[in-house]
């Protein structure tokens, strides 16, 4: 069993602080000065790197395999894999799928080859390691398996998708989660008073309101959480104080999160989908809102509204699948922003509307009946007899045309005999479908007088 590592001395720390203080006077940013070094200094991800976790003690042995981090920008992926590096002895090579391609794999592995034959292993990070097609990411397998390099991966996307199949099954992925107000909190303080690294000697007066902006604004996000704090100290100078009409003009714009066509995509659908399924139009309008302001086309979100009127309003308010088409059909006409308004009465209306997933359902047991049944023949009395020849066969013979009643109803059996009786749609309780009910018993009494009669 490997050794357990130890943590960096206090000579090694101030070599550290000695690198640093070079960096910050070479304009790095703060969030790039404010890198954990070890990992104590690493703030969230407890639940990978508290005292006792399996990938804590990977890293302290220095027995680390192959890995992607996933998660939200800012979350600490690349500062993980930096610390991974130093905690176990190796290398550390920054590659990125967005500026860089296969050969430059090739270079990083020769080189980690001679690296290896001198006794010191090679980390390969690749940063966005989704841009890389899949056949891209074959690049990377040999030399996973043979030793030649630890990969980390880093990725916001889900690996399940973007990860080719063969490379994500010789990896462990490990989900990163968006750091909390009192992570943020945490780091916050960390800047502002280390005089080295960070903005300790710049004599700020950081009034609490304005934290507490900046650690809730900057959406889980350390990156974004620092360099809001560095724009504040800017415009204020040393010794400024920062309020939070200060914070407020550092942080402009919070942009949406949501990344059209990945994941986040798909979440906010279901998102907006089960809100309107739940009857509730404030979540349901929130996440329209949401995808609208991240720039999504209102397309998909109609498409959703459409599937969920017939799926989950149905019969019980047919009025809902034609509310939707139309609500679609006014936006093709009129266009954002005055289109948004016919995208929230809809939504108003389907969040409202009863439910009733009795179609589905209905649907669902007629396919499977159909799959187990696939070869019954249409019953004679039913079929369409429009040759001589098939008339002689007895092709429509017994049809009873319903218009000849004065109910316009006669019993008669159209299922195939082997599945005579068979029931695919019962009416759900609610809305029209009540009245469907009423329907389907006034013409099941019918039958029942039929039958009595003609025994």
């Amino acid at each position: 069993m490997a050794e357990r590592r130890k943590r960096p001395t206090e000579e090694e720390d101030s070599e550290r602080g000695t690198a640093s203080l070079f960096e910050r006077k070479s304009q790095q940013p703060l969030a790039a000065r404010m890198r954990p070094r070890t990992l104590d200094e690493i703030v969230g991800q407890r639940h990978l790197l508290a005292s006792g976790k399996p990938l804590r003690e990977a890293i302290e042995k220095g027995s680390v395999g192959s890995m992607i981090f996933w998660g939200p920008p800012g979350t600490g992926k690349t500062t993980i894999a930096r610390v991974i590096a130093q905690y176990t002895d190796r290398e550390f090579v920054s590659f990125s799928a967005v500026t860089e391609g296969v050969p430059r794999v090739r270079e990083i592995v020769a080189e980690a080859e001679a690296r290896r034959r001198m006794g010191r292993g090679t980390i390969l990070f690749a940063d966005e390691i989704h841009r890389f097609n899949k056949a891209q990411q074959d690049a990377f397998l040999p030399h996973v398996e043979a030793g030649t390099i630890t990969l980390i991966g880093a990725t916001t996307e889900n690996p399940s998708f973007e990860i080719n199949g063969a490379l994500l099954s010789r990896v462990r992925v490990f989900v990163l989660q968006s750091l909390t107000p009192d992570d943020l909190r945490a780091l916050i303080a960390r800047a502002l008073t280390d005089a080295d690294r960070g903005l300790g000697d710049w004599d700020l007066e950081v009034d609490h309101d304005a934290v507490e902006l900046i650690s809730t604004e900057a959406d889980g996000d350390a990156r974004r959480a620092l360099t809001v704090l560095e724009a504040a100290a800017e415009h204020v100078g040393r010794g400024g104080r920062i309020t939070v009409d200060v914070a407020k003009d550092a942080l402009q714009l919070r942009f949406a999160k949501y990344d059209k066509g990945g994941e986040e995509t798909y979440n906010m659908l279901s998102a907006f989908h089960k809100s309107l399924r739940g009857s509730d139009p404030q979540g349901a309008l929130y996440w329209m809102a949401r995808m609208i302001e991240g720039g999504a086309d209102p397309m998909i979100i109609f498409r959703r509204a459409i599937a969920m009127a017939a799926e989950d309003v149905g019969l019980a308010d047919p009025e809902g699948l034609k509310l939707a088409v139309a609500a679609r059909d006014a936006y093709h006409m009129l266009g954002p922003p005055e289109g948004y308004l016919p995208l929230a009465q809809m939504i108003v209306y389907l969040a409202t509307a009863p439910k009733s997933n009795s179609a589905k359902v209905a649907l669902s047991a007629a396919l499977e009946a159909a799959r187990e049944h696939p070869a019954e023949g249409v019953p004679l009395h039913i079929r369409n007899a429009p040759t001589g020849l098939m008339k002689e066969l007895g092709y429509g013979s017994g049809y009873q045309y319903a218009h000849d009643a004065p109910e316009a109803y006669i019993p008669q059996e159209y299922l195939p005999d082997r599945l005579r009786g068979s029931r695919f749609y019962e009416p759900g309780p609610f809305g029209f479908e009540k009245e469907i009910a009423k329907r389907l018993a006034w013409w099941e009494d019918l039958r029942r007088k039929a039958n009595e009669k003609s025994e």
